[in-house]
């Protein structure tokens, strides 16, 4: 969509506002529908008591729909030393861990710790808002009205089976939860009960957290023994600014691009793409099918590259 339509869309109220429907309103039709599937009476009266439409969610809303940052900048708000610092110390708890969540699912663990880093920081931060007022608000003013009440109703099943503590349903502004910060819907695909208590904590287990990354990705077609790609020093113009192409990693071998670090590329492997993100000052990556993967978490070419880097660099 262009940009200008997006913002447009951006800036039009759910159906609900646009029907003149109150935020009380509103969370009495959910309500209806939260006992029509099975959820008690009194999960759903604890979820919502005090909460009101919360203007921050709705100003972040809408700022998404306005643009993003080059690779210079989104690099540096990722790649920080302390992030790193923390990554690093958070690898070396988690080691043992790693090894049987890469048994059971056959990912690696760089890429878990990328992510895991570049969700919440290992785990150092979560998000603070509370995740059902959050998703309240944007099921009845935010820009997919639809798609938010689906994930409230879906929150409030979380709740209701007692996965969470209602104080501890935190989450980000758009109702990311937890560690992995899976969307409430995702959690009850793809979070699993690693560590065998009974409960899918993927707020304070980082079994649980951790291991359901991993089936996140084992699920979206994640190639045991591959990496993401690397960053390379390209030969010659091949005019790829924000865009990539494909060839086998040989011809890549043979046109004389090598990894940044100097080391040869493989001679065999998977297809490449080589990438050059808007904005990095001539930064080069050659990226290979699992990045594709990465994205599959979260879409944006810039943060599957963070999440690789970030991996790389704590695991070294």
């Amino acid at each position: 969509m262009h940009r200008r339509a997006l913002l447009a869309a951006s800036l039009l109220p759910s159906a609900a506002l646009a029907a003149g429907e109150s935020f009380q309103q509103f969370l009495a039709g959910v309500r209806r529908d939260a006992r029509a599937q099975g959820i008690a009476a009194v999960t759903v009266d604890r979820a919502f008591a005090g909460i009101a439409p919360n203007q921050r969610v709705v100003e972040l809303d809408r700022r998404q729909a306005t643009g993003r940052p080059d690779w210079s900048v989104y690099r540096s708000r990722y790649l920080t030393q302390d992030r790193l610092r923390i990554g690093r110390d958070s690898y070396r708890e988690v080691g043992a861990l790693l090894g049987r969540i890469e048994a059971q699912y056959r990912v690696g663990r760089r890429v878990l710790m990328g992510i895991w880093g570049a969700e919440t920081n290992f785990g150092t931060y979560t998000g603070g808002m509370n995740a059902i007022e959050a998703l309240a608000t944007l099921g009845w003013e935010g820009r997919r009205g639809a798609y938010f009440r689906k994930e409230l109703l879906a929150a409030l099943k979380i709740l209701d089976e007692g996965h969470v503590a209602p104080d501890r349903m935190k989450g980000s502004w758009a109702g990311a939860l937890g560690q992995p910060q899976f969307m409430p819907s995702n959690f009850f695909r793809l979070a699993v009960d690693f560590d065998g208590d009974g409960r899918r904590d993927i707020w304070d287990s980082r079994a649980d957290a951790l291991a359901s990354i991993a089936n996140y990705l084992h699920r979206s077609g994640w190639r045991d023994g591959e990496t993401w790609g690397f960053e390379v020093t390209p030969v010659g113009d091949f005019s790829l600014t924000g865009k990539e192409r494909a060839r086998p990693m040989a011809d890549w071998a043979r046109l004389g691009v090598r990894q940044a670090n100097g080391a040869p590329l493989p001679r065999s492997g998977p297809m490449g793409e080589l990438v050059i993100p808007e904005g990095g000052g001539g930064q080069t990556f050659l990226v290979l099918p699992n990045f594709h993967v990465i994205r599959r978490y979260n879409t944006p070419y810039f943060y599957a590259l963070a999440v690789g880097l970030i991996g790389d660099l704590v695991t070294a």
